[in-house]
């Protein structure tokens, strides 16, 4: 027979489990917001679940929406590198996915494989125009400045020399 207090413990433990379910729940609803606003790794999708739910609640959350395809870092990588392309240097946009979006080395080199980029020659080009530089009639420190003004950007020394030679 069940005494008072052994009921008591009994509906805390149920309780307990009640707001767990609660708390997967409201955190694969705010996984799915979070996504509906814009794309994100899994890591910074995690980085902000953690500020309102539990491990158990997050990682649920987590696989929940990979299943359905909501969260793909390789798809999130592609698109990233091809839009950053146009205006970043190769080696720029790496360390952006690398460091600030939390996205393992091997799924960007995979998505450097698999991405459409942009002509270099045409984002340095641009890059030219921006600064007015012309490479004619441009003075050596002029060159030179420009030269480490992109090499601090990411951008490869052959590149720059090869764009110079071509104008």
């Amino acid at each position: 027979m069940l005494d008072r207090d052994s009921f008591l413990d009994f509906e805390a433990e149920e309780k307990s489990e009640d707001e767990v379910k609660d708390e997967v729940r409201r955190a694969k609803l705010r996984a799915l917001h979070l996504l509906t606003a814009m794309d994100r790794t899994e890591a910074k999708l995690r980085e902000k679940l953690q500020t309102s739910y539990g491990e158990e609640a997050v990682e649920t959350a987590i696989n929940y929406v990979k299943t359905y395809g909501y969260l793909d870092d390789e798809r999130y990588v592609r698109v990233y590198i091809e839009s950053k392309s146009r205006t970043k240097s190769r080696k720029q946009i790496e360390q952006e996915l690398i460091f600030n979006k939390g996205v393992s080395k091997e799924a960007v080199e995979r998505g450097f494989e698999q991405a459409q980029m942009a002509d270099i020659t045409e984002v340095i080009q641009k890059y030219m125009q921006k600064k007015k530089i012309d490479p004619q009639n441009c003075e050596y420190e002029q060159k030179q400045k420009f030269f480490a003004y992109m090499m601090r950007k990411g951008f490869q020394i052959d590149d720059l020399k090869k764009v110079f030679d071509l104008t």
